[in-house]
């Protein structure tokens, strides 16, 4: 069985202490590949001094909506940095990216720099990573008036199956993580048991998204098998049928190539 977690924050001070035994261990459970999103302006250059030591590990670059708030830059340098960055050789996607209900920062503030960073993906045909927290008809106006051609990932979905089916109809796949893990979670879990398989990728978002059971604990890439026996037992599938067809769909969206 072989995974790949198409949304981890590997990068994060989280994993400092011991970011390589929790690969080897990854490796250990099938984890093959990753793609790490970007958050921040800071946070670009050494997301991509990591990606580049490791074969499998691709990147993104994205401006968070949390980090928007204390963005120091203007939207035409913003845009400008976006674009340098976009060109890099491992660079495979645009994100983390998105609009969210929870923050202080006004909705049409989020909107302008969501706009920008869907701007740069049309450029340079690089899909999206997306963000959304209960502004889901709000993403979904803008993705139908916009319509990037390479489509994207709904970072950690956890909307209806209705609102499942909006974005698989625009190009986008659902990110799976987990969330499915609880009981508690009953929309979530109802939409990817009905979703088509080939709409679904597989994400921990580690360090954080812990599963079921681990609350208040560090989550990690080496439980994405976890989320994938969660899913199996949803949909009454074998593992090893998730496990491939996930890959085939993160593959797919991000273009991604592995080494032998």
């Amino acid at each position: 069985m072989e995974l790949i977690d198409s949304h981890c924050h590997f990068d994060f001070d989280a994993f400092d202490a011991d970011r390589a035994s929790v690969w080897v261990r990854s490796r250990a459970r099938g984890v093959t590949g990753m793609i790490i999103p970007g958050v921040s302006i800071e946070q670009w250059d050494t997301l991509f001094e990591l990606v580049n030591g490791e074969a499998d590990w691709y990147g993104a670059v994205g401006l968070h909506p949390w980090w928007i708030k204390d963005l120091a830059v203007a939207d035409d340098e913003l845009s400008q940095r976006l674009a340098d960055n976009a060109g890099r050789k491992r660079c495979v996607a645009i994100g983390e990216c998105g609009l969210d209900k929870g923050i202080e920062v006004p909705l049409p503030r989020q909107e302008s720099v969501f706009r920008l960073q869907l701007s740069v993906a049309c450029e340079f045909d690089l899909p999206l990573i997306i963000h959304v927290h209960r502004y889901h008809a709000e993403v979904l106006r803008i993705l139908k008036e916009v319509q990037p051609a390479r489509g994207g990932v709904i970072h950690a979905f956890s909307g209806s199956e209705e609102i499942a089916s909006e974005y698989w109809r625009l190009g986008f796949y659902l990110g799976v993580g987990g969330t499915i893990t609880y009981e508690r979670a009953a929309k979530t879990r109802r939409a990817v048991a009905a979703a088509p398989m080939e709409s679904l990728l597989l994400e921990s978002d580690a360090p954080d998204m812990p599963l079921c059971g681990r609350q208040g604990l560090r989550n990690s890439p080496e439980l994405l098998p976890d989320i994938a026996a969660a899913l199996a037992e949803l949909r009454c599938m074998r593992v090893e049928d998730v496990a491939r067809q996930t890959r085939q769909n993160t593959q797919r969206l991000f273009a991604l190539s592995f080494a032998p």
